[in-house]
């Protein structure tokens, strides 16, 4: 394949925050723009914008209603009190029955207000986030621009042969033992291919750490909160391992219990930054996919992910997000891996998503790019779901910015360095990667 010219750096265009997206008041006051940006996405939300509306609507008539009984109900208690003091306890007695009927409707009207507040709420999950205004129209994956590539693609020997076809020649995966015990998309890695599994997780853990995130050790299991939190749900029903019985969910990636470290939250201004890093295992049922381009570690139901999310004052999030992209970069130069970067097109861009860049590595055995992290901008609509908020300098609350970034896939990034790096006595280590490993090849 032909080396690429850079033609031009990473430079983000910042434009003014969106504040509240997706909010109801958001949607009222910007109902063409929110339908306009959603069109991106070709998602047409002309109906459902209108629902929202109407569902507010029938909320407030109701809240309404209901402050209404209420105040007719304390203006009675109040006439109650006066006639005993005044010793009309005949009086007292009638107007206490009209407050029972004042009661019951007030117990009816609170259940109307919970029942139009929940349509409310799953009309809302049903909006994707507005995609930020630089992020360019499209229907897929084909529509994405390449906006920066960097990197060597080797020059390999003749006869060198796929991730796959290495794996089993030098026995450090078992595709067909993962098979046997759990179905095909679950890799045993054995002897060098495990110690490089874990060396590339502990050396990804290192490099973040060293750029000030925080590690955590998260949990593998979420509730149904958390992944509403963050968008997973109802997005991605059916596509995440879900234990009926308990109600939870295997976790598709560190950012769903990452991010709701923070549901709830009442941050200060002067806390913000926040910034952590975690590995996990992720899982992924990826129902319907077959065929050449998912063999081997190209797409697997469990596989290993270092994470890396951070919660933004709103003011900086973009520029926190260009940080994000230049740390994956320094990581990717490190382990002198040929790669790209895509900004993608609405249509290709994630359900939370307003803004979202991938990385992508060239496979020279395969002869093809695969996708190794994606970083994010969810801007509010995250904290939104997740009342993650903080007080700004004015002492009002005020929803934060949360992005995430892979920092990085290990399945992928394992399948480049054993495609790139193969030679005719073996598998080189990278560099970066040797003091992790303890050994600089593998043959």
């Amino acid at each position: 394949m032909a080396k690429k010219d850079i033609t031009k750096s990473l430079t983000l265009v910042v434009t003014p925050k969106q504040k509240n997206m997706l909010q109801v008041p958001f949607i009222r006051e910007n109902k063409e723009a929110v339908i306009a940006g959603l069109a991106k996405r070709n998602f047409e939300a002309t109906a459902i914008v209108d629902e929202v509306i109407f569902a507010d609507e029938a909320r407030k008539a109701t809240q309404t209603e209901l402050d209404n009984t209420k105040a007719e109900a304390n203006a009675i208690s109040k006439q109650i009190g006066e006639l005993y003091k005044s010793g009309k306890a005949t009086e007292a007695n009638i107007l206490k029955a009209k407050i029972s009927v004042l009661k019951e409707a007030e117990k009816i009207k609170q259940e109307q207000l919970n029942a139009t507040k929940e349509a409310l709420i799953k009309l809302l999950y049903q909006i994707p986030n507005v995609p930020h205004q630089s992020v360019p129209a499209g229907n897929s994956e084909a529509d994405n621009e390449e906006i920066f590539n960097e990197g060597d693609v080797p020059k390999l020997y003749d006869g060198a042969q796929p991730h796959w076809e290495l794996a089993k020649k030098y026995d450090i995966i078992d595709f067909e033992l993962g098979n046997k015990i759990a179905g095909a998309g679950f890799p045993v890695y054995k002897g060098k291919g495990a110690r490089l599994q874990r060396a590339l997780i502990a050396y990804f853990l290192d490099k973040n750490t060293e750029a000030g995130y925080t590690e955590y050790q998260l949990p593998l299991l979420v509730n149904e909160a958390s992944c509403y939190g963050t968008g997973q749900l109802p997005d991605k029903e059916g596509q995440m391992y879900h234990d009926s019985r308990d109600d939870l969910y295997l976790i598709p990636t560190a950012e769903v219990p990452g991010t709701n470290v923070f549901r709830n939250v009442l941050l200060n201004e002067n806390e913000l930054p926040v910034s952590i890093t975690g590995y996990t295992p992720c899982f992924r049922r990826e129902a319907g996919s077959y065929g050449a381009h998912v063999r081997g570690l190209n797409r697997l139901h469990q596989f290993d992910k270092v994470e890396i999310i951070r919660v933004e004052h709103p003011d900086n999030s973009y520029h926190a997000f260009d940080g994000m992209i230049e740390h994956v970069k320094g990581i990717l130069r490190e382990l002198k891996l040929p790669y790209r970067i895509l900004r993608l097109c609405g249509g290709d861009t994630g359900f939370p998503a307003a803004m979202t860049y991938d990385f992508e590595l060239f496979s020279t055995a395969q002869d093809r790019w695969l996708e190794i992290s994606s970083v994010s901008n969810f801007e509010t609509y995250q904290a939104s779901r997740l009342k993650l908020r903080f007080k700004n300098s004015n002492g009002k609350n005020e929803l934060a910015h949360t992005l995430n970034g892979s920092a990085l896939a290990l399945p992928r990034v394992l399948a480049g360095i054993l495609e790139n790096y193969q030679t005719e006595k073996g598998i080189k280590i990278p560099d970066a990667l040797v003091p992790y490993t303890g050994f600089d090849y593998i043959n």
